[in-house]
């Protein structure tokens, strides 16, 4: 079954319409979507990189995607990173670092902190979205920038992190 989202008015206010991921986005409605920037104690992030079918093949990113239908942000970003890389993240220690609406991919984009401790050998990285997981420093992040192996709308993260 395909994933159903809410969709929002430019007011970032629910319609109580569901939509079908795949199909297009009528003008005027928005849908919610996440990124999940993970920090050690030691000030590193976790990356992951992304299966080489899928759109940006290979690029490095932090973990995202859609939030379904009846997730708030918060819910959609911790679901995100347990399917993704196998990680179980408490509510109460994210927020979100970044926020804005995109008007050409019709959605609201929340990046979100958290704060967490684990090894790579600790995670289970779900084979369909990720190949790879590192933890890394802010220069690691800006050589991946530099070299074209970021995905691009990860481009606010100087601003952030």
């Amino acid at each position: 079954m395909p994933e159903q989202w809410d969709l929002y008015n430019v007011n970032r206010e629910k319609m109580g319409i569901l939509h079908r991921r795949g199909e297009s986005i009528e003008s005027g409605y928005y849908h919610l979507v996440v990124s999940i920037w993970i920090m050690n104690n030691k000030g590193e992030y976790l990356m992951s990189q992304r299966h080489p079918n899928k759109l940006y093949p290979e690029y490095w990113e932090c973990t995202g995607g859609s939030v379904l239908a009846g997730e708030t942000s918060l819910h959609g970003a911790i679901r995100e990173v347990k399917e993704e890389l196998g990680l179980f993240l408490e509510g109460r220690n994210g927020r979100i670092i970044y926020s804005t609406r995109r008007e050409e991919s019709q959605d609201f984009y929340d990046a979100w902190l958290f704060h967490a401790d684990v090894p790579i050998s600790a995670l289970t990285l779900q084979k369909s979205e990720v190949i790879n997981a590192r933890w890394m420093t802010r220069t690691d992040i800006d050589n991946l920038y530099q070299s074209d192996k970021l995905h691009p709308l990860l481009f606010y993260y100087m601003e952030v992190l």
